[in-house]
């Protein structure tokens, strides 16, 4: 069997730094606290959303008539 070259020192060092990468990640994601929003706030985001008739949407449902 021949020697493939890479020695097992190396190898040891690359998957050492491939899994301290990974633990360094995961402790700055985890590190970042995340925002609370307050009830009041969730209650105006969610009249933001959804279905509104505005002067744009009546001129194309006027188009539209047949």
């Amino acid at each position: 069997m021949a020697k493939s070259g890479v020695s097992s020192s190396r190898r040891g060092f690359l998957i050492s730094v491939g899994t301290g990468s990974v633990a360094a990640a995961a402790a700055a994601v985890s590190a970042v606290a995340p925002e609370t929003v307050s009830e009041a706030d969730q209650n105006d985001q969610r009249s933001k959303r959804g279905y509104r008739v505005s002067e744009h949407i009546n001129k194309y449902y006027r188009t539209t008539r047949v």
